[in-house]
């Protein structure tokens, strides 16, 4: 949402979130630009991380709860050979935050609607070297490496959703929705 951008881009200004994440600085206006692509953009999802201990007053779906927001999680359909593929990112921003187990609740609930709503066998995720938190956070979730760029520094980490891992994540998110 527009409402979630100033926020977004304050993150964005600190040096080691953009290392994390292998982004570029970003102006403002460029920040508002990139969120309205996104919103249009249907080989793109992004949701929006929110730590519950930190949305003032009561929850209403909808409202954006800028003083809650933490972090994203994202996918990427961009695959032309494998339209059951897709990047899988998360960044939580906010290190107050962190530690709390949103990372991996996030990625394991957009894997979730992917797999239900778009169809989606197999996760990608490249993430920097020396990004630990990250690299050992997909690997407890049962990704493995499937390729290094030295050039990059990146790791790539892949999941195949069996039959098996499908159902469990379809009753996470089935959970979720009515926890959350």
């Amino acid at each position: 949402m527009e409402a979630h951008v100033p926020k977004y881009h304050e993150w964005m200004q600190d040096p080691a979130l953009l290392e994390a994440t292998g982004s570029e600085p970003l102006s403002l206006n460029q920040e508002y630009q990139m969120q309205l692509s996104w919103s249009q953009d249907q080989n793109k999802q992004t949701f929006i991380i929110l730590d519950k201990e930190m949305v003032v007053g009561d929850f209403v779906y909808g409202d954006p709860h800028v003083e809650a927001m933490v972090g994203d999680v994202n996918i990427f359909m961009n695959d032309l050979d494998n339209s059951e593929l897709a990047e899988i990112e998360i960044m939580i921003a906010e290190q107050k935050s962190r530690g709390k187990g949103l990372g991996k609740e996030s990625v394991l609930m957009m894997m979730a609607f992917a797999v239900e709503k778009l169809g989606i066998k197999i996760f990608r995720s490249k993430i920097g070297e020396s990004n630990g938190a990250s690299l050992n956070l997909f690997k407890k979730m049962g990704f493995v490496e499937t390729s290094y760029s030295k050039i990059f520094k990146e790791v790539t980490l892949e999941l195949q959703v069996t039959e098996t891992r499908r159902e469990e994540m379809l009753l996470l998110m089935g959970n979720q929705v009515v926890h959350t």
